[in-house]
């Protein structure tokens, strides 16, 4: 069972009581994370975190600089939403569960009903999952630009429905993960300005669990929105 499974209902009482720890300013249509705090916890099992606690802007400067390629790129290059351990619960479903504020009804095949989640794009409580989209924090497309473009099959199915790290998918709103689209931290932010400097710890946190490289421009972005973030560190576990 996915390891997100497993802590679901602790992290949801853990959200109303951090949703404000970041006051900073702030289609690849995905199908709400809370903000559990600004550090990115590791995800995969067995061992200690490979980096522990990094200040932000030093995890932001370990990402490797390159130039991206789109070509080829088509998203059903990353088989998504998969049924992992044989439960009926898909990948979206997985993520939904453990994200709930309140719990929802599960029905046969994994159907959910009722329950409320935080979408903490945008600050948004929603109570129908099927508002929710689940945003994969690197997009799918950004992450063939930044590397996935030499990965087996096998590997970017595993990152597509990478469960093992609590802030590689994220519950959200349609409407924020629809504007954000593939776009990187250079061409779009969350709107809530206390999803900010979360928002740049998953994302450092994800682009370095996947070896994944960005390009100047988003580099230099990340580190101009990362300057009032001084207290956010990340932590990651490279994937294997």
């Amino acid at each position: 069972m996915p390891l997100r499974r497993l802590g679901f209902m602790s992290a949801a009482l853990l959200t109303a009581a951090t949703l404000t720890a970041c006051t900073t300013e702030p289609v690849e249509a995905d199908d709400p994370k809370p903000p559990a705090t600004t550090t990115a916890p590791s995800g995969a099992p067995g061992g200690a975190p490979d980096e522990s606690g990094l200040p932000l802007a030093d995890a932001i400067k370990k990402i490797p600089v390159a130039e991206e390629q789109r070509t080829g790129y088509e998203r059903d290059a990353f088989k998504h939403w998969v049924d992992e351990d044989g439960d009926s619960c898909t990948t979206r479903a997985e993520v939904l569960l453990a994200e709930a504020v309140t719990a929802p009804e599960q029905g046969a095949r994994c159907t959910l009903s009722g329950g409320s989640w935080l979408s903490y794009y945008d600050e948004a409580e929603v109570t129908d999952a099927r508002k929710l989209d689940i945003d994969h924090m690197v997009p799918l497309a950004e992450a063939w630009d930044s590397g996935a473009h030499d990965w087996t099959p096998e590997r970017r199915e595993a990152y597509a429905n990478d469960l093992d790290a609590e802030r590689s998918l994220v519950a959200v709103t349609a409407r924020t993960n629809r504007s954000k689209a593939d776009k990187d931290p250079a061409a779009w932010m969350p709107p809530a300005q206390s999803a900010t400097c979360t928002y740049l710890v998953d994302w450092t946190a994800t682009k370095l669990r996947w070896g994944l490289s960005a390009d100047e421009t988003e580099q230099a972005a990340l580190l101009e929105l990362a300057e009032p973030c001084t207290d956010s560190t990340v932590e990651y576990e490279p994937a294997t």
